[in-house]
């Protein structure tokens, strides 16, 4: 039978061939230095991976000058990881000095591994997403800039997992991380009613609404939004043009902290609100990194080693928080949202 080119390859066709040789005989890894992990097999096969931060948006030129390095020290071998860090993959241990020393000449940063800030996720923001409430690269940059000594040395009480997401859909994982950056929209849609016969189809329209909050409207041929139901997530917008949500004065960034997905000490938790908005204030976001800035020094200083910012605040309690972090708790904070799904589960900790 005939192969075809439907789908992508299989992952496999991809291996260093060190990892070929040693599938699923992997006895343990440590941590060498900030950056530089080391995997060792039960053969005895030693794979060193050095980690880099890298951009989330990236230019060709960019990647090729990646890939130069890659071919130089690491037979071409490289990954992204899901947190947009990039590991340079070496199974020879001489090389990985004179790589970092090469990757840090042309002004790449390594770090991220063990007890440290990784690369912050995010997501289109601005750039090119249509119903982004915030930037996301511009306040990624800002934030890293305020952390960045945190990404190069080990020296927190545990590791720290901060993300963006521009809206309310959250493709950034700001649902699971310990410090996460969302931006929100506080208006509804905006209904042009000329258009909307035009542009959409209106039972589509309908039925991208997550809280029933869009009902058809005959007589104008369009449709009609109860503000008392709209979660302001702007799906309707996705499905119809004619419904623009973005407000640049009124759209702005939310902060929610103590997520997590590692299953160490205490369950899996969702991230909850802290602070319920903060402004967009180009180029540098002062209000945003500020605040961040802060909450990760609250940490620092009072965490257990091992803890994460999540189980630091369950531990002296989320009202001590508040207080320490100078965060005023108002009614945004109590989750009155009536129409949620009432099975939802508050733990990913799932029991067999």
């Amino acid at each position: 039978m005939a192969k075809t080119d439907i789908g992508p390859p299989h992952y496999s066709k991809f291996l260093p061939p060190i990892i070929k040789e040693n599938y699923g005989k992997w006895a343990y890894h440590e941590i060498v230095k900030p950056g530089v992990l080391k995997h060792v097999s039960e053969s005895g096969a030693e794979l060193y991976s050095v980690r880099v931060g890298s951009c989330r948006l990236a230019s060709v030129d960019f990647i090729r000058q990646v890939c130069e390095i890659a071919d130089k020290y690491s037979d071409g071998y490289l990954r992204w990881t899901s947190r947009h860090n990039i590991e340079f993959l070496l199974s020879d241990a001489s090389k990985v000095d004179p790589l970092i020393a090469e990757l840090k000449e042309k002004g790449f940063n390594v770090g991220g591994t063990g007890n440290a800030l990784t690369n912050i996720i995010h997501t289109q923001g601005w750039v090119h997403c249509h119903s982004a409430a915030t930037d996301a690269s511009g306040i990624v940059k800002a934030v890293m800039d305020e952390l960045y000594e945190h990404f190069e040395n080990m020296d927190l009480p545990a590791k720290l997992k901060i993300s963006l997401a521009c809206c309310l859909n959250m493709c950034g994982a700001v649902h699971c991380s310990d410090i996460a950056i969302l931006g929100i929209h506080r208006k509804p849609p905006k209904i042009d009613d000329e258009n909307v016969n035009k542009m959409c189809e209106i039972p589509t329209v309908i039925a991208s609404c997550p809280t029933a909050a869009i009902k058809p409207n005959p007589k104008a041929k369009s449709v009609t939004v109860n503000e008392e139901r709209c979660m302001y997530c702007g799906n309707c917008f996705t499905m119809c043009p004619a419904m623009p949500i973005a407000d640049p004065k009124n759209d702005g960034v939310a902060l929610l902290i103590g997520g997590k997905v590692s299953n160490a000490r205490t369950a899996p938790m969702f991230s909850r609100l802290a602070v319920p908005y903060l402004p967009n204030n180009p180029p540098r976001w002062p209000e945003v990194t500020g605040t961040i800035k802060k909450i990760v020094d609250l940490w620092i200083a009072n965490a257990r080693k091992g803890e994460r910012v999540g189980e630091w605040i369950n531990r002296i309690g989320w009202e001590k928080f508040f207080e320490m972090a100078e965060i005023p708790f108002t009614d945004k904070h109590i989750d009155d949202f009536i129409f949620s799904v009432p099975t939802f589960r508050t733990t990913t900790n799932f029991k067999w």
